[in-house]
């Protein structure tokens, strides 16, 4: 029997940048509607699932630092996904002397 044809799949373009109290991630959905957009958030990570009529957008990234997931916010607009995560408070780091 002939397996029906999955649509193909596409890593979205995703734009990542912080400072020391967030993150800001922008993520490029074109012709998606907001209604489909699956997003989930963990402390280290975030993965989108996105489905268009032709294609379906899928791609989990990797965070550098702890984020707080109660907090994050999300805004979809023209095709844009734009996500705010804080980041957690962490104790400061420490520099090691080498000898």
């Amino acid at each position: 029997m002939p397996r029906k044809k999955e649509k193909p799949t596409m890593t979205p373009t995703a734009y990542m940048d912080h400072d020391e109290k967030f993150y800001y991630i922008e993520v490029e959905l074109p012709g998606v509607k907001k209604s489909d957009i699956e997003l989930s958030v963990s402390d280290q990570s975030f993965c989108i699932r996105a489905p268009r009529e032709d294609i379906e957008f899928l791609g989990c990234y990797v965070l550098a630092h702890l984020a707080d997931t109660n907090a994050a916010k999300a805004k979809f607009e023209n095709g844009l996904l734009a996500i705010e995560i804080p980041l957690k408070k962490t104790k400061k780091e420490k520099k090691v002397s080498i000898d």
